[in-house]
């Protein structure tokens, strides 16, 4: 359905029935395969500059293969999954090409790196303990062709640790503060850099953390501009985002990372 759909409209760009932009429009919100479980969407990556990302928890392994085979084509390279147990990822691996990182619970089909931005991501973690959210962010941002440098256990409680690394700041096109506890360390950032910052609470900290909302009310409320904020534990989005923002503007972001 999908391939006649295609041929449908090009042929009627051919006959001079549509013009390119109406075409364009057409394509852009079809179509889906719906596998019954699953309406895999093939064309996410016209409507939104990347492909569809499997969230693997609560799906049956079996389920992620059916998804996989529906996206997989001869140059398919970077499918993300998040939220994938082990246990999954071993059944995956017999079939298809996965990396996995099991600290992060991050599978990524067909593996290549792939810089698509002229400018660079940091992602930054408070403690240690934070880094399995950190290493979603980061491995997410990677997957969408991003270079990333990690930062990590620069919290505010040896705040000389995240100032050795200002001039790396300074040239970042966006960055990620992945931090539990108080979840001081995006305030800290944010009066630090001058691009967009990313807060991420995590679930670290003693039982007044409540799993991460003392953390996210903290970034919620941060006194530092530039600062936003997504969900607990949402290395995910974090990364996804930051995608966004250092893809914005393609070559005319002259930042690097040397």
């Amino acid at each position: 359905m999908e391939s006649q759909h295609i041929l449908s409209v090009l042929q009627q760009v051919q006959e001079g029935k549509l013009d390119i932009h109406t075409a364009y429009a057409k394509l852009k919100i079809s179509p889906f395969e719906d596998l019954g479980y699953a309406k895999v969407d093939h064309h996410r990556h016209i409507r939104q500059g990347t492909q569809e990302v499997i969230y693997g928890a609560g799906k049956a392994a079996e389920q992620i293969e059916g998804i996989l085979r529906s996206m997989l084509s001869p140059d398919s390279r970077n499918i993300l999954i998040t939220r994938l147990t082990e246990e999954h990822a071993a059944y995956l691996s017999e079939r298809f090409a996965l990396t996995y990182d099991k600290l992060s619970h991050v599978g990524i089909v067909n593996r290549q790196e792939e810089i698509t931005a002229p400018g660079f991501i940091i992602v930054a973690t408070g403690g240690t303990s934070d880094i399995p959210v950190a290493q979603e962010a980061a491995l997410t941002a990677e997957a969408l062709g991003n270079k990333v440098e990690r930062l990590y256990d620069v919290g505010v409680a040896g705040i000389h640790r995240l100032l050795s690394h200002i001039e790396t700041i300074s040239k970042a096109s966006a960055i990620i503060a992945v931090a539990g506890m108080e979840g001081a360390l995006a305030s800290v950032i944010g009066g630090l850099a001058d691009c967009p910052v990313i807060a991420v609470p995590t679930s670290v900290g003693y039982g007044a953390n409540f799993q991460g909302l003392s953390a996210l009310l903290s970034m919620l409320n941060s006194c530092a501009s530039g600062v936003s904020v997504v969900n607990i534990d949402n290395g995910f989005g974090a990364g996804y985002l930051a995608s966004m923002i250092n893809h914005i503007g393609g070559n005319e972001n002259e930042n690097t990372l040397s």
